[in-house]
């Protein structure tokens, strides 16, 4: 049975003999009509927070789902950034490694060039300085020839009789000196 608090006011009870005191039982029974309405008022104001607070929670229960779904998807992308800066990096390293490695390849061409043209400069000048020696050499042993060129002719010179000192005695030295240079 629904009774509701204008119920509980309007309800009037029959008279009897050594029956209830009325004025108790209206005073009681305003007093429960009271307490009832404010209960279901109380109900309403419970039923309408309930509501707000079950549609806040739907709320952030869409929020939280959509982050959940925004950091998903976030993970997501951050493992293919990752990925795909593992790969471009990887291949950065390949290509510098290609590139160190024909680098080192024509460094060491470039060596061996350089090598060989060491070498052949040093037997270059090894054959220069063999030349130079035996032009030194050849100089050393004409020289020496020169000189004892001179002193034979010094000696042969010396062995002839002198003649008389007189005003041709310059022009015979001179001859002699002449003689002595072109050996």
């Amino acid at each position: 049975m629904n009774v509701s608090p204008l119920d509980l006011r309007q309800q009037r009870f029959r008279t009897s003999l050594r029956g209830f005191d009325k004025v108790e039982v209206t005073a009681f029974l305003a007093a429960a009509a009271d307490d009832y309405e404010q209960a279901l008022r109380e109900s309403d104001r419970l039923r309408q927070e309930l509501a707000r607070l079950e549609a806040v929670l739907n709320e952030h229960r869409e929020q939280e789902m959509n982050l959940r779904n925004t950091l998903l998807t976030a993970q997501r992308l951050s493992d293919e950034i990752k990925e795909h800066a593992e790969q471009e990096a990887q291949r950065v390293i390949r290509e510098a490694e290609g590139r160190a490695d024909l680098l080192l390849e024509k460094t060491q061409l470039r060596l061996d060039d350089i090598q060989r043209d060491i070498d052949a400069l040093m037997l270059k000048r090894r054959e220069i300085e063999a030349s130079v020696e035996a032009s030194i050499q050849t100089l050393r042993n004409t020289l020496q020839y020169v000189r004892d060129r001179t002193v034979r002719d010094a000696e042969v010179l010396l062995h002839r009789p002198r003649p008389i000192q007189g005003p041709d005695v310059p022009a015979a030295d001179a001859a002699i000196d002449h003689q002595i240079r072109r050996g």
